[in-house]
């Protein structure tokens, strides 16, 4: 006897703010999904704009899908997208993290699917793949970059490659994100800290080098594309500046609110790194380096370096 397809259901968590110049596209862009099995959850964090109204527009023009609108805390937009996992509910078998003014490609759910159903169930899992960046037009102007060194928490925890309007999650990866999102609310960035818990607990990570969608860049962007070299140096001055390692003091507590989730091996690299930041400089670089982190490329990992030694880290 042959085992029943698993379902394939995908509740996408929309985050809304003041988005009504871009919102209808992206809307649309959900209609146009070859992979047509999906719901939707927007989260309005206190828009005073036309965004809720063509949010309900939306919902009325297809009674056929459940789209709920709701009220988010109002607390910014990590505080809003934590609070869209945990109202997807403990029945969903996938969750698609989206921002307001994208558009996505036509395959971008059923690829996302596909990859993670190469997963064990049992596994959590996230998806996350490539951009195609592009001005407030649409017009296209390149793709971000693609990282080739293995994913992996040792990497996630000093930089994030899970762009989150890409992140697609299965019921394992939801299953630990839920209840930890509770205990997350010093995290720099909700994308960023997904990908540091399901690595953290051995969960895999599908990290897609074809681009899923189009990033669109304008003025009121709350995190801008890392594609460009200018993109990436202003990237390595905030590691040197010392906003980095705020981040990082953030990101390590909310992660130790959740430690006993996370594998011993993983444990070791986050007390490692921890232990390693109250050095003095000599002391930071070698813990660093002995805690066995990486960025992902070389310009990236000898900034971390150079931020161990000078204590932005």
């Amino acid at each position: 006897m042959t085992n029943p397809p698993r379902p394939r259901t995908v509740a996408i968590l929309l985050a809304l703010y003041n988005g009504e110049t871009h919102l209808q596209e992206q809307l649309q862009s959900y209609v146009t999904q070859s992979h047509d099995d999906w719901s939707l959850i927007i989260s309005d964090d206190g828009s005073r704009d036309q965004g809720p109204e063509i949010a309900r527009r939306f919902a009325r023009e297809h009674p056929d899908k459940n789209i709920t609108l709701q009220t988010g805390p109002k607390a910014g937009f990590v505080a809003n997208f934590l609070s869209l996992l945990r109202a997807a509910g403990p029945d969903v078998p996938f969750a698609a993290l989206s921002d307001q003014d994208d558009v996505w490609l036509e395959d971008k759910l059923e690829r996302a699917i596909e990859r993670l159903q190469e997963i064990p169930e049992e596994t959590p899992a996230i998806y996350c793949s490539t951009t195609i960046i592009c001005d407030y037009t649409l017009t296209e102007e390149g793709s971000s970059p693609y990282f080739s060194k293995p994913p992996g928490f040792a990497n996630a925890l000093v930089q994030n490659i899970a762009a989150g309007n890409t992140v697609v999650l299965n019921r394992a990866a939801l299953d630990i994100l839920q209840p930890a999102s509770q205990l997350a609310a010093t995290t720099t960035c909700h994308d960023w800290w997904i990908y540091q818990m399901v690595t953290g607990v051995g969960g895999g990570v599908v990290y897609d080098p074809v681009p899923s969608l189009k990033y669109r860049q304008h003025a009121d962007n709350q995190i801008g594309a890392n594609s460009s070299a200018r993109a990436r140096f202003s990237r390595l001055g905030q590691m040197l500046s010392g906003t980095y390692r705020i981040w990082n003091s953030n990101n390590i507590r909310a992660l130790n609110n959740s430690r006993a989730q996370l594998t011993p091996e993983n444990r070791k690299i986050l007390d490692d790194f921890a232990k390693a930041r109250k050095q003095g400089p000599w002391g930071r670089l070698a813990g660093v380096r002995a805690s066995g982190v990486y960025r992902q490329t070389l310009l990236g990992h000898l900034g971390l370096l150079v931020a161990a030694v000078l204590g932005r880290i």
